[in-house]
């Protein structure tokens, strides 16, 4: 079917960076990003603000460009895709109305997709088709969680544990702060670390005791444990600091989401996300997959961090699956859980008493 199906134009701005991507059945065919992160790196994290205006200033671009990649034209796209949550209110409402507009223009079937679909989603477009089951360790600045994914545009997807505080994104944006390392703390902290020795410092493991939800995870203890060590250290070697801290944050969430696959009866880890593209999450998570006998599949650097192909690939698995567009009405939810990779929560229509 992928070579009738129709093109789809992924849109993605529930953060900081404007997305577009071009898929047709299971294959990317142009992309482009933009990012405001620079206009951010001053506040030490993401203002919202900010982040709709520069929404609003680099969606037209970044469509034009993605069409540019794929040496295709506006009408040659079939279906638009976009992120309706979660995600940074301003923001999402920037993308969708934006995507209503390509649709509405080009009269073409809308779709609304859950941001961390996306990312799982996003590994298809290097690795084909997902297993079904498969285990998806999604971990991000905001997001922390272990999914049992079986058919992701048609079945429910399972949540066997999520983050209970602060996920592994936030918690190295936060302690790479406290270390005076720039933003976004996961690039700072991964850069720092080649220089240090992961065994320096014996940052805690957090939720890994014996009676605790073996699948739940919790930073924040970590997080604090970080930023003591670095009062009681002013003059502390950062880079053991931040391999330490990579090594804990690694070693959670790798050891879990192998016990995951092993608990119940799953060949394949899937891991995405932004923090998947830090090299000790993904070398720890090969070492560990290769010694339980479990397929790893882990998609490139670019298709980790948000982007409008991931957006595409949803809804291109939504075409195909032959799933309802969502309505005109479609709005956002800004802290939407992941049950369905589809996501159209309505407008609130306000009646007169």
């Amino acid at each position: 079917m992928g070579a009738t199906a129709p093109v789809v134009l992924g849109i993605e701005s529930s953060c900081d960076e404007t997305g577009a991507g071009l898929v047709r059945g299971g294959r990317l065919l142009g992309q482009a990003l933009a990012s405001s992160m620079d206009e951010h790196a001053r506040y030490g994290g993401v203002v919202p603000e900010i982040a709709a205006r520069a929404h609003l200033h680099a969606l037209g671009p970044v469509v034009r460009a993605a069409l540019t990649d794929a040496g295709l034209g506006l009408r040659d796209i079939g279906a638009v895709a976009v992120t309706t949550g979660p995600g940074l209110s301003g923001a999402l409402q920037t993308g969708v109305a934006a995507a209503k507009s390509y649709a509405y223009a080009l009269g073409v079937p809308l779709y609304g997709v859950h941001h961390l679909a996306g990312h799982v989603a996003a590994d298809t477009l290097e690795h084909g088709p997902l297993p079904d089951p498969c285990v998806v360790l999604v971990v991000s600045g905001g997001h922390t969680s272990l999914l049992l994914v079986t058919d992701l545009a048609r079945e429910p997807v399972v949540h066997l544990g999520d983050t209970v505080d602060d996920a592994a994104g936030e918690c190295f944006d936060k302690v790479a702060r406290v270390l005076g390392l720039p933003y976004p703390g996961g690039p700072a902290i991964d850069s720092a670390a080649r220089e240090g020795d992961p065994r320096a410092i014996g940052f805690p493991r957090p939720m890994t005791g014996p009676r605790v939800d073996p699948y739940a995870f919790s930073f924040s203890g970590l997080k604090t444990a970080a930023a003591r060590w670095a009062e009681r250290h002013p003059d502390g070697h950062v880079p053991d600091a931040a391999a330490s801290l990579q090594e804990a944050v690694a070693d959670v969430l790798t050891a879990k989401a192998v016990a995951a696959c092993r608990a119940h009866g799953v060949g394949t880890l899937v891991v995405v996300g932004g923090v998947a593209a830090n090299s000790r999450v993904r070398a720890l998570a090969e070492e560990r997959c290769a010694a339980a006998g479990v397929a790893l599949r882990v998609p490139g650097r670019a298709l980790c961090t948000d982007n409008g192909a991931m957006i595409a690939a949803v809804g291109d698995l939504l075409v195909r699956a032959g799933a309802d567009p969502a309505p005109p009405d479609v709005s956002i939810d800004p802290s939407a859980p992941l049950h369905h990779a589809a996501l159209t929560p309505r407008t609130a229509v306000t009646l007169p008493l």
